[in-house]
């Protein structure tokens, strides 16, 4: 089922800058000199329309083209950079430092599968979180898709959990029920548990089931085990619920930042103080972590101290790592085996040149 999607926008707009000019001598040159300042003053300001000043040092986006950006806006499980971008308006402030002013719109869509559509479709022009098996998928259906930077990962906070304290190993979940998401970082963690005692997804009841779906089906006891991950996952901890395995180790749970390749050719200094901006966010995070800590604890109505816990399992950083190219490697092989694509795919084409 799609899910719906509800697009807000939050936008800015910027008084033009003029120039004005100064005439002497008589009464008529006044008015000759009058009327040529009043014809650059109009000219100026219908030339400078929607521009900013553009502050030293910066990229100069007076001239850019582009009037309003659709980027996704995804606050679960725990994507950090997301609300605190939104709260403090970054990527509006980066742009209209750089000469431009762009309106920024959010589109609220949470199924990776609805956001590759809506990337494709142009609807969204930046997957601002998007998860690999979403990527690839996209990418080995022929999708207009490529990674512009990361945007996280977090292998700790993608957990199996039973009520069963027997359950100790992955023989252990031979013939029992367990739910989770299909095509997603939980569903490879539960086959690479699987594989170190050579079992696979056939050994067991697999039932395809959303986070909340399969943490109420734990809770009432009609599955032995449950995927889950962020603040679901918590919650089963502080429930006293046995914790089978995280994901170290199982799987990268890497999740980027992605575009249109046709988008990126046309635009690319407008996503260059896009990633800018990307690079703000983070200094923010670091530099003022209470702050981020009792935003985000709002924002998801959680207490600060499960957000304190929670964030100690994520790496935010936006830099591509020689890891993050194996992690999406081993993600599209595991898809090929599970067999979510139909032939073997090389990741390497993900990744803008």
């Amino acid at each position: 089922m799609k899910l719906a999607r509800k697009v807000v926008a939050s936008t800015l707009m910027m008084g033009a800058m003029m120039t004005s000019m100064v005439g002497c001598g008589t009464n008529d040159s006044a008015a000759t000199n009058s009327t040529a300042t009043n014809n650059v003053e109009a000219t100026t300001e219908a030339e400078t329309e929607g521009k900013s000043e553009v502050a030293e040092g910066s990229i100069d986006l007076s001239d850019s083209t582009l009037d309003e950006l659709t980027i996704t806006h995804v606050t679960s499980p725990l994507n950090v950079p997301s609300i605190i971008q939104k709260n403090k308006n970054i990527f509006v402030d980066e742009f209209s430092k750089n000469g431009k002013s762009i309106e920024i719109k959010y589109a609220e869509i949470t199924s990776g599968a609805d956001q590759t559509q809506a990337l494709a479709s142009g609807d969204v022009d930046v997957l601002y979180a998007v998860g690999g098996t979403s990527i690839i998928s996209a990418a080995a259906n022929g999708a207009d898709i490529k990674i512009l930077n990361m945007y996280s990962r977090s292998p700790e906070a993608f957990c199996l959990y039973s009520k069963d304290e027997n359950i100790k190993s992955p023989e252990d979940l031979r013939g029992k029920t367990v739910a989770g998401p299909v095509g997603t970082n939980l569903h490879q963690l539960l086959v690479a548990y699987l594989k170190q005692a050579n079992m696979t997804i056939e050994d067991i009841n697999y039932v395809n089931m959303s986070i909340p779906d399969a943490k109420a089906a734990l809770d009432g006891g009609s599955i032995d085990a449950a995927l889950v991950a962020g603040p679901t996952a918590y919650k089963s901890k502080q429930q006293g619920y046995h914790l089978v395995t995280n994901g170290k180790g199982l799987t990268d749970a890497v999740i980027a930042v992605a575009v249109r390749e046709d988008f990126y050719n046309e635009h690319k200094e407008e996503l260059q103080a896009f990633m800018n901006a990307e690079e703000s966010i983070i200094k923010f995070i670091n530099e003022n972590h209470d702050e981020t800590m009792e935003i985000v604890a709002k924002e998801l109505d959680l207490d600060k101290a499960a957000v304190e816990e929670m964030f100690t399992q994520y790496d935010f950083n936006i830099e591509i790592t020689e890891e993050d190219y194996k992690a999406f490697q081993n993600i599209a092989d595991f898809m090929y085996e599970t067999e979510m694509i139909e032939a073997p795919f090389n990741t390497e084409q993900l990744f803008i040149k």
